[in-house]
């Protein structure tokens, strides 16, 4: 299998006629996915010290194509239990995952509102201290990655973006990974067209400069996996206020 170039083939997840069932038991398996990634863990540490900068000063969340919400939750109860004020939204396309992810915050008892968005059209309704995405960017092209990151760097003061890696170690674990952690198909099938689909570090760095984010840092974490974080010059003038 060659991973020299992208591959965008589109997921059977995002088919318009994915019936109910077969979404809800794919959402399953992601939830242990993200479970797995420790995708929430990799994320807490820029949102403490964001938070600290911020003279732990309320702040607002957005989680971008959250899907069943897990992140969001995992962040929101991680916020309760250190004690921060963090109002957490999320945002999806899908009313099923939005659905879900409403169970998912009211079972653990967490404040996390949710709403219907559509990142490749829609302006964002309002400013975020934090935009947090996490397995978006495999699904867009070129030119809808540098829109979306321009689009939510102009509402936002920090933006944290976490995806995938193309290369021959990240497919072996999306191989292997899904099926043993889910038994849908379609989780499997998607896992690897995700990595197919997925950015690797120099296109990740080459995007975020086209949208203007010059000053973006980019590290790697497991499972081959890329996360990005943004703040705006602005940030810094008023943390030191």
């Amino acid at each position: 299998m060659s991973l020299s170039h992208r591959r965008l083939e589109g997921e059977l997840m995002d088919a318009a006629d994915l019936d109910d069932q077969t979404h809800l038991q794919a959402l399953r398996g992601l939830r242990r996915i993200n479970v797995a990634s420790r995708t929430a863990a990799v994320l807490w540490p820029c949102i403490l010290r964001i938070a600290e900068a911020r003279h732990h000063r309320p702040l607002k969340l957005l989680d971008v194509a959250t899907g069943g919400g897990d992140v969001a939750i995992e962040l929101a109860c991680r916020a309760r239990r250190a004690g921060i004020a963090l109002e957490v939204e999320a945002c999806d396309i899908s009313p099923t995952a939005l659905h879900v992810a409403d169970e998912a915050a009211r079972h653990q008892h967490v404040a996390v509102r949710c709403f219907c968005w559509d990142a490749r059209i829609e302006p964002l309704p309002r400013h975020y201290h934090i935009v947090i995405s996490t397995l978006f960017l495999h699904h867009l092209d070129d030119p809808e990655i540098v829109s979306l990151l321009r689009q939510l760097s102009y509402q936002t003061d920090h933006l944290l973006i976490s995806d995938l890696l193309r290369c021959h170690l990240g497919y072996g674990l999306a191989y292997f990974g899904t099926r043993l952690l889910s038994s849908s198909p379609m989780v499997h099938e998607d896992g690897v067209r995700s990595v197919r689909a997925a950015l690797t570090l120099p296109e990740a760095r080459r995007l975020a400069r086209e949208a203007g984010l010059t000053t973006a840092t980019f590290q790697c974490h497991w499972p081959s996996r890329f996360l990005m974080q943004w703040s705006s010059p602005e940030f810094g003038k008023e943390s030191r206020s």
